[in-house]
C-alpha cells in the first residue's frame, strides 16, 4: 500500500473511533459488550484484518503502519480494539506465519473478514510468563491428538470461533521444548468456557477460562513442526508488545486531550485552573512523556520492519509505554481533581484500563529482563 493510501486509511479509522466509538464509550462500560454495529463498522472496514496478508484479504500492514493505527484505536474503550485485536496479532499472525497453506487458507480469510473470532490460549495459573509449569497436555491418539488442561485469562474466549491453543507434546521435554500448537474450532466436544472474568477495566473485552477435556484434534491442525511452537509464540508476541505500547500511546493523547480541555474549562479562585503553574507542570510532563513514547514506538516499529531488532526494542518500547500510562492517567485524574474520581469521567475509567499494559503480553519485569539478557547477549564472547 503506498503512503498516500495508508495515510487514508489512517483518516478513515480516525474517524471512525471518534465519530462512533468515543461517543457510546459510557454504553460499552455499563453493558459490557462492544454494540453490533459498531462491530459490524468494524468489520467493514477491515479492521478484522488489516495485518494479515493481502492475498488472503487483509492489508499487510508493515509495523510502521500497524503502530500508526494502534495510535488511534488506543484513543478509545480498549475493548474495541481487542474486539479484532487477536485476529490481527497473536492468533493471526501465528497461522500467518507459521501455519501450512492449507491453515492459511481455510482461516485467514474468513478471519480477514470477520467472519471468525480467533483466540490465543496460551496462558495458564502456574505458565504465565515462564512456560515451564505448562501443564495443558496434547498426546497421540491414531491419527491425531487428544489435549487436556486448563487455559486462563483467555481473550475473546466466550466470542471465540476458533482457538490457538498451546499444550506440551513431549513430557519428557521441560521449560519452553516440546510445546506444540493447535487450531481447535470452538464447539469441538470436551472444550468449553468458564464464566466471563470480573475486571478492574477494560469493560467489554472479555476474558474468561478454556476448559479442554480429551479435546480431539486432527494432525492437521498443528501449527509448524512439532514441539517448536513456543519460540513461535515468542516471535509473534514481541510484534504484539509493540502494538500494545503503541495502544498506551493513542491512550495517553486521549488523557492529555481530555487534561487540557478540562483545565481550560474548570475555574478555581474565579480563572482557568490551568493558569495555575502546578496543574501546567502536570500538563507539561504528560505531554513530554506522550511525545518520547510516541518517537520510541515509531523507532522500534521501524527497526522491526528493517529485521534490525526484534526483540528489546519491542520490550523496551511496552516496557516504557505501559509504564507511562499508568503515570499519566494518574495525572489525568489529578488534574480532574474530584470529578477525576467519578465514574462518569473517560479518565476515571481510562486509569483503570491503563493497569492491565503493564501485566499482560509480558509483564514489566519481564520485559526487563528481555532487554537485558539480549544486551548481555550482545557482548558474549
Amino acid at each position: 500500500m503506498d503512503a498516500e493510501s495508508f495515510d487514508q486509511v489512517v483518516t478513515a479509522v480516525r474517524r471512525l473511533v471518534r465519530d462512533l466509538v468515543v461517543p457510546r464509550e459510557q454504553e460499552i462500560e455499563d453493558a459490557d459488550a462492544i454494540p453490533d454495529e459498531i462491530r459490524a463498522a468494524a468489520a467493514d472496514m477491515g479492521l478484522f484484518g488489516y495485518a494479515l496478508p493481502e492475498e488472503y484479504g487483509g492489508l499487510g500492514v508493515t509495523m510502521s503502519e500497524d503502530v500508526r493505527l494502534a495510535f488511534e484505536f488506543g484513543y478509545t474503550a480498549p475493548a474495541f480494539r481487542s474486539l479484532f485485536g487477536t485476529n490481527n496479532g497473536i492468533a493471526g499472525q501465528m497461522i500467518a506465519r507459521f501455519g501450512n497453506e492449507t491453515q492459511r487458507a481455510e482461516f485467514l480469510p474468513r478471519l480477514a473478514a470477520g467472519e471468525l473470532i480467533a483466540s490465543f490460549a496460551l496462558t495458564e495459573s502456574e505458565a504465565g510468563s515462564d512456560p515451564s509449569g505448562m501443564r495443558t497436555t496434547a498426546r497421540r491418539q491414531g491419527d491425531g491428538w487428544v489435549l487436556d488442561g486448563t487455559k486462563r485469562y483467555i481473550t475473546n474466549a466466550p466470542l471465540a470461533d476458533l482457538f490457538v491453543v498451546f499444550a506440551r507434546t513431549d513430557s519428557g521435554q521441560r521449560g519452553s521444548k516440546g510445546i506444540s500448537a493447535f487450531v481447535v474450532d470452538a464447539g469441538t466436544p470436551g472444550l468449553t468456557i468458564g464464566p466471563r472474568d470480573a475486571k478492574m477495566g477494560q469493560h467489554g473485552a472479555w476474558t474468561a477460562e478454556v476448559y479442554l477435556d480429551g479435546v480431539q484434534v486432527p494432525e492437521s491442525r498443528m501449527i509448524g513442526a512439532e514441539g517448536r511452537a513456543f519460540r513461535s509464540a515468542m516471535t509473534v508476541l514481541s510484534r504484539g508488545r509493540l502494538h500494545i505500547a503503541a495502544l498506551c500511546v493513542g491512550l495517553c493523547q486521549r488523557v492529555l486531550d481530555e487534561s487540557v480541555a478540562h483545565a481550560a474549562a474548570s475555574r478555581q479562585g474565579g480563572r482557568p485552573i490551568g493558569e495555575y503553574q502546578l496543574v501546567q507542570a502536570m500538563l507539561a510532563e504528560s505531554y513530554t512523556e506522550l511525545a518520547a513514547g510516541r518517537a520510541l514506538v515509531l523507532d522500534a516499529a521501524a527497526r522491526y520492519d528493517s529485521g534490525e531488532d526484534t526483540s528489546k526494542g519491542p520490550s523496551a518500547a511496552k516496557l516504557y509505554c505501559s509504564e507511562m500510562a499508568s503515570r499519566i492517567t494518574d495525572r489525568g485524574v489529578q488534574v480532574h481533581g474530584g470529578m477525576g474520581y467519578l465514574s462518569t469521567t473517560p479518565v476515571e475509567r481510562l486509569f483503570r484500563d491503563a493497569r492491565l499494559y503493564r501485566i499482560y503480553e509480558g509483564t514489566s519485569e519481564v520485559q526487563k529482563v528481555i532487554i537485558a539478557r539480549d544486551l548481555l547477549r550482545e557482548v558474549a564472547p
